[in-house]
């Protein structure tokens, strides 16, 4: 009998409380919407499952949840508090990303810079609801719409919220088809919905191989604190537009993406530990989070309009690339090419998106970088 009650209170049956099984919806809510809606399966799949296994009651002590050292998923978790795999994504990002469109037409890159205006805003906002600084600055790079910028920051400046920004991240990252349009739709005319551009310029290899040296250069020398992002994202550009390192290009954009990935949407999505996820500060970081995104989108957009007050009327932008500034390489892109076709369905918008998508790409890293080297403590 004794065995029988020592095996019974070791079970998850025992050890279980409501807050589990909200939880683990959550995961199953998440795996539904990834299958079903085809949201960003990528993700949605490996963070869900990962929120069943962090849910899973267990009696502490035995060195199993992803918060007890010396666990398997405590050592797997080790590349999230420690901001080893953010840039290892970037790296494959890098390698599978085409600048032609940002290299064409450079005025592009403003349109990125003003999509992270809802990382600041928002910065504000938690602020004002009495969050401290460096977890202020946490949840407002979720406006950046790039998860692996958000764990990176968040781990450095208040790795208790990890958990929280990288579910909120990622969350509206796959919901970029349903959270842009109306922002987009409400912001712009029909007239400047079916505005056609200029098709962009041909872009020669020498300038392919010349942008991502003297990007790292700029860019990390405004913001040294996101070396490691943007190394590693300008690295990765250059072992695809090399022409020599395709093998170490096709690696990093496929199989080394693909595990990270994984490691990435399992361990945050096992970090939701029902007693550590399930708080008012969650629901407030969700909130914040989606404003965030709704800002950063509306910045883009506003400020293509506002960029048009200069340009001649045959050059002038259409204001939907705009709500591309933000870091969801490619759907925000393609976002603004769906609604545009819904006006002109002759009007080829993807091209031109992408440009001020990977700007923002580049934006929210460095937008990191100054917030992590004007808020980080040591520790």
């Amino acid at each position: 009998m004794e065995l029988i009650l020592k095996f019974w209170n070791n079970t998850g049956f025992a050890q279980a409380t409501y807050q589990h099984f909200i939880m683990i919806a959550v995961g199953l809510i998440f795996i539904y919407i990834a299958i079903r809606y085809e949201y960003e399966p990528l993700l949605l799949v490996p963070i869900g499952f990962g929120i069943l296994i962090g849910n899973i009651p267990f009696a502490q002590g035995q060195k199993i949840g992803i918060y007890e050292e010396g666990s398997v998923l405590n050592y797997l978790y080790f590349g999230i508090r420690q901001g080893l795999y953010p840039p290892l994504i970037f790296l494959g990002i890098g390698a599978m990303t085409d600048f032609s469109a940002l290299i064409s037409n450079p005025k592009l890159f403003l349109l990125g810079a003003a999509a992270q205006l809802g990382i600041f805003i928002t910065l504000v906002g938690a602020l004002f609801l009495g969050f401290p600084p460096n977890e202020a600055a946490s949840i407002g790079i979720i406006g950046g719409a790039d998860g692996p910028t958000s764990i990176f920051l968040t781990s450095k400046l208040a790795p208790h919220l990890i958990g929280p920004v990288a579910i909120a991240g990622y969350s509206y990252i796959a919901l970029v088809p349903v959270l842009q349009p109306p922002v987009m739709k409400l912001l712009t005319s029909r007239e400047e919905r079916r505005i056609r551009m200029r098709p962009p310029r041909m872009v020669s290899k020498t300038e392919k191989i010349v942008f991502p040296v003297v990007g790292f250069l700029v860019c990390c020398f405004i913001a040294p604190a996101a070396l490691s992002l943007l190394g590693m994202l300008f690295l990765g550009n250059i072992l695809k537009e090399s022409g020599v390192t395709e093998r170490l290009a096709q690696t990093a954009r496929t199989s080394m993406v693909d595990i990270i990935t994984i490691l990435i949407g399992l361990t945050v999505g096992a970090s939701t530990q029902a007693d550590v996820f399930l708080t008012a500060q969650s629901i407030k970081i969700f909130a914040l989070g989606a404003f965030s995104f709704i800002i950063a989108t509306g910045g883009g957009v506003l400020f293509a309009k506002f960029m048009n007050l200069f340009l001649k009327e045959d050059n002038k932008l259409n204001p939907l690339i705009g709500g591309a500034g933000v870091s969801a390489v490619p759907d925000s892109a393609r976002v603004a090419q769906l609604i545009g076709r819904q006006e002109d369905p002759q009007n080829y918008l993807l091209m031109h998106a992408m440009g001020p998508n990977v700007a923002g790409v580049i934006g929210s890293a460095i937008a990191a970088g100054v917030l992590y080297s004007s808020l980080f403590t040591g520790g």
